[in-house]
């Protein structure tokens, strides 16, 4: 299954909020369709698959992609929910979204893909790219790119950072000192759900 391409408030008011998906705000409170003014209740099932496609559209992951990580939690020792957020976190897209250098982490996909982000000195065109604690993310040196994300941090709302990272607005470099804490991943859903949803296909 390929990455969502339609309409993203519509996801946003059927899922919840979804900071890493849009910056858009949403006027209408209520469910898509024709029937959204009055929900159905979910099934147990259907709790779990929402829990699942919340992680999906914020991260902007595809349906194998998100097997993989919750195969790589798995053999992970630890809480597999808490390990496959971590996973997730420290993809380099989601770092480069945290440190304010792009509004999404679809625009950071993007910023990485065209060469614009550097890691530990050396360009990284993988969005998926696994950080570790001590590297550090910086911006190429283009003149284009330097005002491209200069222009994203000028516009950015966002002025409490996650404690894992840190940024230097001066010099356009961020540095990543640990693992992200669950308290600071600020998405509104239960990791354990998604676990339970996986547990029979894999």
């Amino acid at each position: 299954m390929s990455r969502y391409r339609g309409p993203r408030l519509r996801i946003v008011r059927r899922l919840g909020e979804l900071p890493g998906f849009t910056t858009k705000p949403v006027k209408r409170s209520t469910p898509p369709g024709q029937h959204g003014s009055t929900p159905k209740k979910l099934s147990q099932y259907g709790i779990r698959l929402q829990e699942k496609q919340k992680l999906r559209y914020n991260y902007g992951i595809t349906e194998s992609q998100l097997i993989r990580y919750v195969r790589q939690a798995k053999k992970i020792k630890g809480s597999t929910g808490e390990i496959l957020l971590q996973l997730l976190e420290m993809r380099l897209d989601n770092i480069v979204f945290r440190l304010g250098m792009a509004p999404t982490i679809a625009s950071a996909r993007q910023l990485i893909s065209h060469g614009h982000i550097l890691l530990n000195n050396k360009k990284v065109t993988i969005p998926s790219y696994l950080c570790k604690p001590k590297d550090m993310v910086s911006v190429a040196q283009k003149k284009h790119s330097r005002e491209l994300i200069t222009t994203f941090l000028n516009n950015s709302t966002e002025t409490v950072l996650p404690s894992h990272i840190s940024f230097n607005k001066e010099n356009l470099i961020g540095s990543i000192h640990s693992i992200v804490n669950r308290q600071w991943i600020g998405l509104n859903l239960n990791e354990l759900l998604i676990v339970e949803y996986y547990s029979r296909k894999l």
